[in-house]
Order: structure tokens, then sequence, then C-alpha cells
């Protein structure tokens, strides 16, 4: 059965295509569908420049696996390190290669080489299937509240607001997603890919931040209604084919595009994909900058990114409170960065002057 809300999105794409002028899109209108697999390689190559007694690094790589559109591939690794095996957080599910370097190694260096698959994924929220459900055990994981996305307190009161008055899971989830692009904003001033502390933003009052911000609030805000979600943390690799500069990576370094995508499991449809902070990153950033809610590029990405996306990108995992194997410190939010150690503390994964990496992607022929 065809609903309203398939209507308004059919609706919104072909007024994009209309509207846009030829040559704007590479292929075609922002609308992926199921597409062709492509293989890619990404290298990470990390140094710690100013090493101080025991030095440890963490370096993810991807436990994350859906069979509908990304298969992890193999990783290899040259190092200096003492010890180097790929090891996993029991808790939280993440995988990473984990390094140990003896006291006084003056140049403690990894060049880690990893692999996946990937390919364009599109779920028709038009027709409803029988798709096989969660265990208990993924449900529970799924709904579940984390360190920094709570789903009781102002995180519950606002999602109830949100869907007041809404039917069924599709139709909630889809006034969640609307309600974060509507009301959230991409701020350039936040590092990295932002924190995604939740509960202080929406107590803040300021929803500004970058996608683990607005990515964390839209699953937060899914999972305080009941309804599975996850954020799936990643790596931008190569250009978006349709020709959006802001959500490809525009070269073969791409150390600063980390970016996360979220995915809702509707009881009809199975794993859906679903990236509103996305469609904030067009507003802000697709040239010329700073566009309308109602350019025909955020329309085209907004109709787009509810239920589809492209995959030009390469996923890590879905880990909340992640606990580095080896290292007493506190829990990481999220595993989406290089980590290390050096006299004892955590280093800053943002600060060059102290940890160095660069990550370069191209795709392969396999």
């Amino acid at each position: 059965m065809t609903t309203r809300r398939d209507l308004l999105k059919a609706g919104a794409l072909a007024s994009a295509a209309a509207i846009l002028p030829r040559g704007v899109f590479a292929d075609e209108v922002f609308a992926p569908k199921v597409g062709k697999w492509r293989s890619f390689e990404i290298v990470t190559t990390v140094e710690i420049l100013k090493p101080q007694g025991k030095v440890q690094a963490w370096l993810p790589v991807a436990s994350f696996s859906n069979p509908d559109w990304f298969k992890p591939g193999e990783n290899t690794w040259t190092t200096n390190a003492g010890s180097a095996r790929i090891v996993r957080d029991p808790r939280s599910g993440a995988d990473m290669l984990h390094l140990a370097w003896g006291e006084g190694e003056v140049a403690p260096k990894v060049v880690l080489t990893s692999r996946a698959t990937t390919r364009d994924w599109s779920v028709d929220l038009s027709k409803p299937g029988k798709p096989a459900p969660l265990s208990a055990d993924e449900r529970a994981r799924n709904t579940a509240a984390t360190d920094l996305i709570p789903t009781d307190g102002i995180v519950k009161a606002t999602s109830d607001k949100i869907v007041a008055g809404k039917a069924g899971e599709l139709e909630k989830v889809g006034a969640i997603f609307q309600w974060i692009v509507e009301n959230t904003y991409r701020n350039p001033a936040t590092r990295g890919c932002g924190i995604g502390d939740i509960g202080a933003l929406l107590k803040s009052g300021d929803l500004g931040g970058k996608c683990a911000d607005l990515n964390a609030l839209f699953v937060g805000l899914v999972r305080a209604q009941g309804i599975p979600a996850r954020d799936v943390y990643g790596l931008r690799v190569v250009p978006s084919r349709f020709g959006y500069k802001s959500l490809g990576a525009n070269s073969e370094i791409v150390t600063k595009a980390q970016h996360c995508r979220a995915e809702v499991f509707l009881s009809d449809f199975g794993w859906v994909p679903m990236d509103p902070a996305d469609v904030r990153k067009v507003v802000l950033e697709e040239p010329p900058g700073k566009l309308a809610i109602d350019d025909p590029k955020v329309v085209a990405a907004r109709a787009a990114l509810f239920g589809s996306w492209e995959g030009n990108w390469f996923a890590y995992n879905t880990a909340h409170d992640v606990a580095l194997p080896g290292h007493d410190g506190s829990r990481l939010g999220f595993l989406m960065y290089p980590q290390a150690v050096s006299a004892g503390s955590l280093l800053d994964c943002l600060d060059p002057d102290t940890f160095k990496y660069v990550i370069r992607a191209s795709e392969i022929a396999v």
C-alpha cells in the first residue's frame, strides 16, 4: 500500500529533478537504489611523535556487517610494535587492531590496510514485507540507553512530543527524522564529528553539532519509542557519484572524512538506512553553501536519506561505551578514530602535534 509519506517522497524527488539544471548531478538526482558491489581499500598510517613510557594504540577495523550492503574484508599490517593483534571489546562488540610498544621505542609506527565491499542501498518503504525479526538480544541492545544516549528524562519527553498523534513505527520514525532536519543544524565549529551527548544537547536548547551529535540524537529519540536503532560509525572513501561534494570524499586522503550514519529496524522492512545529519550537512556545506531548506539539492537529499544511502562509505562498528583492551581509562562514547596512549594518558586523536595519522582510500578491483 502506498502511504502519504511515500507519495510526498516521490513528489520531492520529481520536483528536484524538474528544477535542477542538467549537469548538477553526475548521474541522476540523488536517489540511491540497490547497486553493484564495489570494493575499497583504506590504508591507515599512525605515528606517535612524542612517545613516553609504555605506548599503546588502537585502530578501528570493520566489525560491522550487513549482507544487504556491507561486507568486511581482510586486515593486514606492518609495525615495529612488540605486539599487534585484532581484539574485541566484549561489551560493545567493537573490533580494533591493538598495538603495544616497549618503553624506549623512539618512533612507534603502524600501517594498517583494511578492505571491504559495499554498495548503494535502498529500502522501498511502500512495500512492507516479512523480514526476519531481531533476536531478543539484538532488540535489547539496539533499544538500550548508553552513557551518552539516554532514553528517559528529557530524551523520552522530547520523543513523545514529536510522535504525538502518530501511529505505527514508520510514521513515528518519519516524524523524528523530519524533526531532526527541521530543528538541528550542523555547527562547523564542532571538533571532529562531535561528542554525541544528546541529553546535554537537548538541555542546552542549542541543537547544533556534527554527525556524531545529530545522528545520535536521532537514534536516541527513536530508541525512546522502543524502536531499535543504531549509529554506524565509519569513513567516507570516494566522491559521491551523484555530484554532492559534501557527501563524499573528494581526495584519496580521507584522514578527516569520518562519518556516522544511522539504521532503524522496522518490523515490516528490516534495517532501514537513514541519515538526517547528512541533510544538515548538505544545507551548510553543499556549494555554494548555506542552502535554504527548500533548495532542490536539500529537498532531494532529505527525501533520499530516509530509506537509502550511497555506498561510498566504509563501516567500522555500531559500538557505544567502548573500553580499550589493555587500558584502564574511561570508556569512549564511540570508536571511529585511531586512539593511542602515551605516558599513561589517552592522546587527543584530533591533535596532530603528538598523534599523527594519515588515512588513504581507493577503489580496488577484486
